[in-house]
């Protein structure tokens, strides 16, 4: 696994994801994301390494469109501009980011025994609840008993 850090774009695969938007003419990189993003989301019985990694990449690039969101890109993320993205890739984004952690996630086993494996977890619940916020426990009872 050619990986060096936990960010997004922080191995290999998310990198080459990278170049090849960067290399993609403005109006095909949507595309380009919502591909990665279905590919991942979609029904399979097994996710791949390198879907996995490309759809985290694509993830985090929805969620710095998103007005909570964090900018995505390390030295190793797109470096040319996107266009606006959809609001409707955010869910898309959340149920590939879902596989992504799920026991039948490539990636994910790989993780699993790495040292810094709860931190790449964490960071990726944290694009997850950006875009899909957790709802808080409700403070006060709708009415009384």
């Amino acid at each position: 696994m050619g990986t060096w850090d936990i960010g997004p774009f922080d191995n290999d695969t998310a990198a080459d994801f990278a170049g090849d938007l960067d290399e993609a003419a403005l109006e095909d990189r949507e595309a380009m994301i919502r591909g990665v993003l279905k590919r991942a989301a979609g029904p399979a019985d097994f996710l791949g390494i390198y879907d996995g990694e490309r759809a985290v990449g694509a993830a985090a690039l929805v969620v710095a469109q998103h007005s909570d969101g964090d900018p995505a890109c390390s030295n190793y993320g797109p470096s040319e501009p996107l266009p606006e993205l959809p609001a409707d890739l955010r869910m898309l984004a959340v149920d590939a980011l879902d596989q992504v952690v799920s026991n039948r996630s490539e990636l994910t086993e790989l993780w699993a025994e790495a040292a810094n494996w709860s931190k790449w977890r964490q960071d990726i619940t944290r694009l997850r609840n950006v875009l899909d916020p957790p709802i808080p426990p409700q403070e006060e009872a709708l009415f009384e008993i």
